[in-house]
């Protein structure tokens, strides 16, 4: 980082996790990919080292621990890492690997892009209108992992500080058998990730930011989001933007057509606009009026349910990247966002474009655009000439199957 700017040489290292199950097929293909697009962009003055990294269940055979302190290391050493799907752990230690390396590393932004590609089989009627960018708040809300089991002592002494410390006692409605869990959600937290979404949205010009909630239940939670990132915004971006809430003060002070012809002339004038949406609506507006949106600020548990059913009508997580990064330190972990399928790890048959896509936003993320558009209009052309692995290839008609690696190299050809 050089004045809070991502400073690439031209042969970096880049610390990679294969994954599991599927893992190997998949990074295999992406690293293909990604290396040929490099050395044709750039006419071999660009080149990525590959450093392994070792997670999950290739960890855990060698060395006894699901994450080794020397992979936490080694990826905050080197700034920038991919990793493709991890095992999460049966039987207690570490939850998740994916949240531990979020937490561990600060990763307070999921950035999720849900972009649909020509020709890829989608349940809805319109899947172009889908476009957008998901800033998911990463570390913290119900991923804190505060949680006490039902029946235990842990249990019993929160509820008698519920009841006799915070008098909500009435609240509780089977106290003998109730689990809990925590929920913190902090200002500086909740300021951050809206702060990342907005100047996002500026940086790539689009129209909207649309911080989404369930404030109207959530009131100091989820409500408190909603209000802390509004505050930040006219705090900090000043004639930037225009917020709901500066459209809601001038209705009550000069009426409703002053109000609209405000939000025109913001709009007219380039302006951001920032709203905000209860999190139920807004997945059904997903399937509804999907066009209405660009940019999302949410919360962590919210920002995994509308990251994944906004992906199913862009073809399901099999073909959506995702990346965990930390605006501040530079921190970045780029991931698949589908599971490891074991049953079809070593098959050399499941579609790699989800960690493939990754790759593209790490591409972005450092600076090397060039190439990360090369993949993507490479990897379209692919599917809309319906050359496809198994999982496309079942919903397509006239259709060529592809093994994973002969993706790759069909790819590769269309560079």
């Amino acid at each position: 980082m050089d004045n809070g700017k991502l400073n690439v040489p031209d042969c970096p290292i880049i610390p990679f996790i294969e994954g599991d199950g599927i893992g190997p097929d998949v990074w295999s293909a992406s690293k293909m990919v990604i290396d040929a697009a490099v050395e044709k962009v750039y006419n071999g003055t660009r080149k990525i080292e590959w450093k392994e990294m070792l997670a999950g269940e290739k960890a855990f055979n060698a060395t006894g621990e699901w994450l080794p302190a020397d992979t936490l290391k080694t990826a905050s050493e080197y700034l920038v890492s991919i990793k493709g799907p991890l095992t999460t752990p049966v039987g207690g230690g570490i939850r998740s690997l994916n949240v531990a390396m979020r937490q561990e590393l600060d990763l307070y932004v999921c950035l999720r892009p849900v972009k649909w590609y020509k020709g890829v089989p989608s349940p809805v009627v319109k899947p172009e209108n889908v476009n957008f960018v998901i800033f998911r708040e990463n570390t913290e809300d119900i991923y804190a992992g505060i949680e006490f089991e039902a029946g235990s002592d842990k249990a019993k002494k929160m509820y008698e500080f519920i009841a006799n410390e915070m008098g909500q006692g009435k609240k509780v409605r089977f106290p003998e058998t109730s689990a809990f869990g925590i929920k913190p959600v902090s200002k500086e937290g909740s300021e951050r990730l809206v702060r990342s979404a907005i100047e996002y949205a500026l940086e790539h010009k689009l129209p909207t930011v649309s911080i989404v909630h369930k404030g109207n239940i959530m009131k100091f939670t989820e409500g408190g989001f909603k209000i802390w990132g509004y505050e930040m915004a006219e705090r900090e971006f000043g004639d930037k933007i225009f917020t709901w809430g500066q459209w809601e003060a001038a209705k009550k002070a000069s009426g409703e057509e002053h109000a609209n012809t405000l939000l025109k002339n913001a709009q007219a004038a380039g302006k951001l606009i920032i709203n905000d949406v209860i999190a139920d609506n807004f997945l059904q507006q997903i399937l509804l009026a999907p066009q209405d949106y660009s940019v999302i600020a949410t919360l962590n548990l919210n920002g995994d349910y509308i990251s994944d059913a906004a992906a199913a009508a862009v073809g399901g997580i099999g073909i959506s990247p995702g990346a965990n990064i930390n605006y501040k330190t530079g921190h970045a972990v780029f991931e698949a966002t589908h599971g490891t399928a074991p049953r079809f790890a070593n098959t050399d048959t499941m579609n790699p474009s989800s960690l493939l896509l990754s790759g593209v936003m790490m591409l972005e993320y450092m600076g090397w655009t060039e190439a990360a558009r090369a993949i993507e209009k490479a990897m379209a052309e692919a599917i809309m000439r319906k050359r496809v692995t198994v999982d496309f290839y079942n919903l397509m008609h006239d259709a060529t199957l592809l093994k994973t690696s002969e993706f790759a190299l069909e790819i590769i050809k269309n560079l």
